[in-house]
């Protein structure tokens, strides 16, 4: 048996009563799996962290830490905090007692069959193993399309994102550790986790249809998430909008001259539609510009109130 071979997989649950009886099941196969090929230690848990839930799924992790303690753990959220928040509660909870701690999904849609890659790269000396989706077939068009342009924005903006990668990865205790010491209340964790550095790897997987229940992530939610990434870690936009305020003064300045030679010409016919075209094309601008500008003094509010992330309830975990 390996040293420093404890294993928590921490999985963020809101909601989730409808797939939880089937997750645990195969979490619960994976693991002892693990254990038997000596992989992991017997101390190893999987960790269910209720995200504020107004179903069963609180009662259910409850019931799964009762029958096999030995085997589930369960962390309570005083109330529904997001994703982002709920992953991180179970993160900093689990690094007390693991040596990897594994990230992922509720709803099956992650292949657990590659914690085995990410186990086996950890042992080489990886510090942070991050699941890819090799293709994105069970999506949709429009959810392909979006979801990888999304990627490629954030990359053109300059943030640091691994392409194709959600929340499924392994961390070391040591790069947990180094999570912890990014204090900002706006998550997102694809894009602060590769700032840790350490050495890192990836390991690709083909993500599955969802196994029950509904999308936490509607259209809605999807582009809150996707602007939260992008106004965390690029300043690009506020200075697209300056150099868009740039060129509407250099062309308000050309339309200026053009006007005063219009009028020493004599050539001063009404031009309704230019006019009324100009006045919303600087109108729109101006709004636009508003928007992002007020998108970050809104990030900048929220940081300097420095309110807690999240705040636990009650955990559940036998030592």
């Amino acid at each position: 048996m390996k040293e420093n071979n404890i294993l928590y997989i921490v999985v963020p649950c809101y909601k989730e009563q409808e797939v939880l009886p089937e997750t645990s099941k195969r979490l619960g196969e994976k693991m002892k799996a693990l254990m038997d090929a000596g992989k992991i230690s017997t101390k190893s848990r999987v960790m269910f962290v209720n995200d504020g839930s107004s179903d069963q799924t609180w009662p259910i992790i409850a019931k799964l830490h009762e029958e096999r303690p030995e085997m589930f753990s369960g962390v309570n959220l005083s109330r529904n905090r997001g994703h982002q928040n709920a992953l991180l509660a179970g993160l900093l909870t689990a690094v007390n007692h693991a040596d990897m701690i594994v990230s992922m999904d509720a709803d099956l849609q992650d292949d657990i069959n590659a914690v085995d890659a990410m186990v086996d790269a950890y042992h080489e000396g990886y510090e942070v193993v991050y699941g890819v989706r090799s293709k994105r077939d069970t999506d949709t068009f429009f959810k392909r399309f979006t979801a990888e342009g999304f990627y490629k924005v954030m990359k053109a903006l300059g943030v640091d994102i691994v392409f194709n990668h959600a929340d499924y990865r392994l961390m070391s205790r040591r790069a947990v550790e180094g999570l912890a010491s990014f204090t900002e209340v706006n998550l997102f964790l694809r894009g602060i986790v590769p700032q840790i550095g350490y050495k890192w790897t990836t390991v690709t997987y083909e993500r599955a249809e969802r196994f029950a229940g509904e999308s936490k992530y509607p259209l809605k939610k999807m582009l809150a998430f996707a602007a939260d990434g992008i106004t965390s870690f690029s300043v690009k936009p506020i200075r697209l909008v300056l150099t868009a305020g740039v060129v509407v003064f250099l062309v308000s300045i050309l339309m200026l001259l053009y006007a005063l030679i219009a009028k020493l010409t004599g050539n001063t016919s009404a031009g309704w539609t230019s006019l009324m075209g100009s006045i919303w094309l600087i109108g729109g601008i101006q709004l636009l510009s508003l928007g992002v500008v007020g998108e970050y003094i809104g990030k900048i509010y929220n940081e300097t109130k420095r309110r807690p992330r999240f705040i636990i309830e009650s955990v559940l975990n036998k030592e």
